[in-house]
């Protein structure tokens, strides 16, 4: 399903338009204290930004950019899945909430490491050049994106 006005993969993913950002959280789900205390963040992310609730469960693809979707959470995975080779939560952020979620979650983050990247659509530059990470930089798995155009959604 393509967006008004792009033509499908003959467009440039070079400045695509940035539709919607991830906001993840990784953190090590073979250690119950810091598995813990990164649920602890998401709980307190959720409170916060009034995402409790199964209607602010995304009820589309994390590949999504999304266009005009309203702030909701993703499950969490307790283990690899997509591109993210540990645990992981993640929350979908329309544009205009970009600055007050990351800057609340950069600031609690802790020991936790904060991967934030937009979605336009083209995956790997949306999540290997620009992107960033707050603590540590994990590796990501580019090989499971399926989407390298602007607007693409899987």
């Amino acid at each position: 399903q393509m967006p008004p006005g792009f033509s499908g993969k003959n467009e440039s993913c070079e400045f695509a338009k940035i539709y919607s950002y991830h906001i993840h959280v990784l953190f090590w789900s073979n250690n119950a204290k810091h598995t813990a205390g990164a649920l602890h963040l998401r709980k307190k992310f959720i409170e916060k930004f009034s995402q409790d609730g199964a209607d602010k469960n995304c009820t589309f693809s994390p590949g999504d950019p999304a266009p005009g979707a309203t702030m909701c959470k993703f499950p969490v995975s307790m283990g690899p899945e997509g591109p993210f080779l540990t645990a992981a939560y993640s929350f979908f952020i329309p544009p205009q909430h970009l600055i007050k979620t990351s800057e609340w979650i950069l600031q609690r983050r802790g020991i936790y490491d904060v991967f934030i990247h937009p979605n336009s659509g083209c995956e790997v530059n949306d999540h290997k050049k620009w992107y960033t990470f707050s603590g540590a930089k994990w590796e990501i798995d580019t090989s499971v994106f399926s989407c390298d155009y602007p607007g693409c959604a899987p």
